[in-house]
C-alpha cells in the first residue's frame, strides 16, 4: 500500500509538473502571438511603406540557396587549396579525430578503474589509475590544440572577408554611391563589422559543432556494432534523420529574426552616431529631449523584437530539449538494453555478473556518447539557420558591391507623373550619358542635371570652359550647385548627353567643411597622398612650407610642433584654419581644375585675395560657389541657376550686374 501511494504522489507529481510546464509555455506562446498581432496592427502602415522602400528581402533558410551562397563566401575565406586557412582546418580536423579517439580511451579506461574498484583489485586501480594521470597532459594538450586552431581559423577568416568587401566598398566611389544612390543597404558599418564577425565565428563554429559529432557517430557506430550488433546504431540514425528534419522545420523563422535582428541593430547604433556627429548643433538647438525619444524608440524596436527572438528560442528550446536530448536518451536505453534483456542473446549466456556490468557500462557509455553527438547534430540544425541569416546579409551587401561598381544602383524614383512632357523627351535611365576625359577642358554637351532619384533640376545643360577661364557658378539654394559638382566629380550618374572632363587626378574639390585626416600635420597638406607619394614627386617639406606660407599658416608649423605632429585636426585647427589648409592641399596637387565650394567663407578677404591670385598664377582654373561680391573680379564666366530649370552661362564684363553681398 505504502509502495503504491508513492507511486500514486510520483505520478500525480510528475503530470502536475508537466500541465505547470504546459501551462506556462501556452501563456508565454499566447503572448508572443498577442504582441506579434499588436505590432502588426500598430505597425501595418510602416511595414508597407518599409517593405516598399527595401524591396523584396532575400529569404533566410536552410537551402538550395542557403548553400551556395556560403560555398561562394567560403571560396573567398579559403582561395587556395595550399594557404594557411587549409592548415588550420587540416589541424582542427586531426585534433578533432585525435580527442575522438581519447574519449573511448578515457571510456574504456574508466570503466576498467571501476571494475577494479568494484572487484577490490588495488593492483588494477593503480595501473589504470596511474594510466590515466599519465594521459592527462597529452590530452590538456590535445583540446587547447582545437581551441587555437579553432580561434585562429575565425581570424583568419574574419581578415579574409574583411579585406575583399573592403576592396569592393573602397572601390572608387563605392563608399559613396552604397549611402547616397542605392538605398538597399542603410547601414554598412554594421555588416562591414559586427555582421562579418559574428558570421565567421559561426561558420568556425559550425564546422567544429558538426565535424566533431558526425566523426564521432561514426567511431561510435563501429565500437558500437561489434558489441550490441548494428541494429542498436540504425536506430540511433533513423531517429537522428527524423528528428533533423522535424525540428529543421520549426527552425525556419530564426532566419528571417536573426536579419532583422541585425537591421534594428545596425538602426540603434546609427542613431547613437548621429548624435555623437550632431552633437554641437543639437546642443545649439537643445534637442536632447528630442534625440532622446529618437534612441528610445529605436531601442524600444529593437527589445520588443528581441523579447520576441527570446519567447521562440524558449519554446524552441523547449522542444529541442525534448527531441534532441531526454527522447535520444530514452531511445539509447532502448537499444543498449535489447542484448542485456534478451536472455537468448548468445553474447551474454556465459557472461559473469562483473563482465556483465563492465560491458554494459562501455556499452551504455558508448552509447550514451553516440546519442550526445546526435543530439548535438540536431541543435547544430539551429546554429545553421542562424548562420543562414548573417550568410543572406552578407550576400547581400556583395551584391549591391558588384552592382555599384559595375554602374547598378536601385533607389526609390521620384514620380514623374506631372512631368510627362519631359518624361517623353528624358528618359531616366542611369549611366545612359558618355563620359570622355580630356586634358585642360570642361563641356557639358546636352548634359541633363537629374538627382540619382529622378528629380530633373536643369532639362538640357550646354557649356564649354577651358583651362585658364574661371567660372562663377551662383543660384539660389537647391538650384543644383553641389548637383553640378556631383555630376562633374563622377559621384552621381549621368542621365544622357555627354560630358567631356579630364580624368579625376586632375579635378579637386575643395568643399566648405574641408576634411582633416587621421595622421601628421603633413598628411593634411598631402591627403590623399602618402609620404612615399610625396618623396616620389619629388616635394620636399620645404617646398610643403612655402604652401603654408602662401595661406598665412606658416606659423602653424612651429606651434604644433613640426611636421610629425599628430593631433586630432578636426579640433586642433579652428574654421578658417581648416579652409586655408585644404587651400594649401590644392597648391600641392596643383590639379587643371578645381572645384572651391564656399571654401573661403572663414577667410578674410585680402587672404582670399591673394589665394586666388596665385590659383591663377600656377595654372589652377576655379569653379567657385561663393556669395562674395569680391570675388567676381577673379572669374571670366559666370553660370547662373534660377531654380527652376533655367540656367545662363555668360562671360563677366563691366556691364555684368554682379550677385552677392
Amino acid at each position: 500500500m505504502a509502495a503504491y501511494s508513492k507511486y500514486l504522489t510520483v505520478r500525480h507529481s510528475a503530470i502536475a509538473g508537466a500541465s505547470a510546464a504546459a501551462c506556462a509555455l501556452l501563456c508565454l506562446l499566447n503572448k508572443r502571438r498577442a504582441a506579434a498581432q499588436h505590432g502588426k496592427r500598430s505597425g501595418k502602415q510602416a511595414l508597407q511603406n518599409n517593405e516598399q522602400k527595401e524591396g523584396k528581402k532575400e529569404r533566410a533558410m536552410v537551402d538550395r540557396v542557403f548553400i551556395a551562397r556560403i560555398c561562394r563566401i567560403l571560396k573567398i575565406m579559403v582561395p587556395r587549396t595550399l594557404c594557411k586557412e587549409t592548415g588550420y582546418l587540416l589541424l582542427i580536423a586531426v585534433m578533432l579525430v585525435v580527442r575522438t579517439y581519447c574519449d573511448i580511451w578515457m571510456i574504456q579506461n574508466g570503466t576498467v578503474i571501476e571494475s577494479a574498484i568494484i572487484g577490490r583489485s588495488r593492483k588494477d586501480f593503480k595501473k589504470y589509475l596511474f594510466n590515466f594521470i599519465a594521459a592527462m597532459p597529452a590530452i590538456s594538450l590535445v583540446n587547447n590544440f582545437l581551441k587555437y586552431g579553432l580561434n585562429e581559423l575565425k581570424l583568419c577568416f574574419r581578415v579574409r572577408l574583411t579585406r575583399y568587401l573592403y576592396e569592393e566598398y573602397l572601390k572608387a566611389y563605392t563608399y559613396y554611391k552604397m549611402g547616397n544612390l542605392d538605398n538597399r543597404i542603410a547601414n554598412p558599418d554594421q555588416l562591414l563589422t559586427q555582421d562579418v564577425e559574428k558570421f565567421c565565428n559561426s561558420v568556425v563554429d559550425l564546422y567544429s559543432n558538426l565535424s566533431k559529432p558526425f566523426l564521432d557517430i561514426v567511431l561510435y557506430i563501429f565500437k558500437l556494432t561489434s558489441a550490441i550488433g548494428a541494429q542498436g546504431p540504425a536506430s540511433m540514425m533513423a531517429y537522428l534523420i527524423i528528428s533533423g528534419f522535424f525540428l529543421t522545420r520549426l527552425r525556419r523563422p530564426i532566419g528571417k529574426m536573426t536579419i532583422i535582428e541585425q537591421k534594428y541593430e545596425g538602426e540603434y547604433r546609427y542613431v547613437n552616431s548621429r548624435l555623437i556627429t550632431n552633437s554641437e548643433e543639437i546642443a545649439f538647438y537643445n534637442g536632447n529631449l528630442r534625440e532622446k525619444q529618437t534612441i528610445h524608440k529605436t531601442f524600444r524596436k529593437l527589445v520588443e523584437h528581441l523579447h520576441n527572438f527570446i519567447l521562440f528560442r524558449f519554446s524552441m528550446g523547449f522542444i529541442d530539449t525534448i527531441i534532441a536530448k531526454y527522447l535520444a536518451t530514452v531511445v539509447g536505453y532502448l537499444v543498449v538494453s535489447r542484448p542485456f534483456l534478451n536472455l537468448s542473446d548468445p553474447r551474454h549466456q556465459n557472461s559473469t555478473h562483473a563482465e556483465l556490468l563492465e560491458d554494459y557500462y562501455q556499452s551504455g557509455r558508448m552509447l550514451l556518447r553516440m546519442s550526445q553527438a546526435l543530439g548535438r547534430i540536431v541543435l547544430a540544425g539551429r546554429e545553421m539557420t542562424r548562420l543562414a541569416g548573417f550568410t543572406a546579409r552578407i550576400t547581400e551587401l556583395m551584391q549591391v558591391l558588384k552592382d555599384l561598381n559595375s554602374g547598378k544602383y536601385q533607389r526609390t524614383m521620384v514620380s514623374q507623373e506631372k512631368d510627362a512632357d519631359q518624361q517623353q523627351a528624358l528618359p531616366l535611365i542611369p549611366g545612359s550619358g558618355e563620359i570622355i576625359n580630356t586634358d585642360n577642358l570642361i563641356k557639358f554637351d546636352h548634359v541633363p542635371l537629374v538627382t540619382p532619384n529622378g528629380d530633373v533640376l536643369i532639362q538640357d545643360l550646354n557649356f564649354e570652359v577651358r583651362s585658364g577661364a574661371n567660372v562663377l557658378i551662383c543660384g539660389p539654394n537647391g538650384c543644383g550647385k553641389s548637383s553640378l559638382f556631383r555630376v562633374l566629380g563622377e559621384l552621381w550618374p549621368l542621365f544622357g548627353g555627354r560630358l567631356t572632363k579630364p580624368v579625376r587626378g586632375k579635378l579637386f574639390y575643395v568643399p566648405q567643411r574641408p576634411y582633416m585626416t587621421l595622421g601628421t600635420l603633413r598628411d593634411q597638406v598631402i591627403y590623399p597622398d602618402t609620404l612615399e607619394d610625396q618623396r616620389r614627386k619629388g616635394i620636399s617639406d620645404q617646398v610643403l612650407k612655402d604652401y603654408l606660407d602662401n595661406v598665412q599658416l606658416g606659423q602653424i608649423l612651429e606651434r604644433e610642433g613640426g611636421w610629425d605632429s599628430v593631433q586630432d585636426w578636426m579640433d586642433v585647427l579652428s574654421g578658417g584654419e581648416k579652409q586655408r589648409m585644404a587651400m594649401a592641399r590644392l597648391f600641392y596637387h596643383k590639379p587643371q581644375f578645381a572645384i572651391l565650394d564656399e571654401c573661403t567663407s572663414a577667410v578674410s578677404v585680402d587672404v582670399e585675395g591673394y589665394i586666388y591670385s596665385h590659383c591663377r598664377k600656377v595654372g589652377i582654373t576655379l569653379f567657385t560657389v561663393s556669395h562674395r561680391k569680391s570675388l567676381w573680379k577673379h572669374h571670366d564666366f559666370y553660370l547662373h541657376m534660377d531654380g527652376r530649370g533655367n540656367y545662363e552661362f555668360k562671360k563677366i564684363t563691366e556691364d555684368t550686374v554682379e550677385f552677392g553681398s
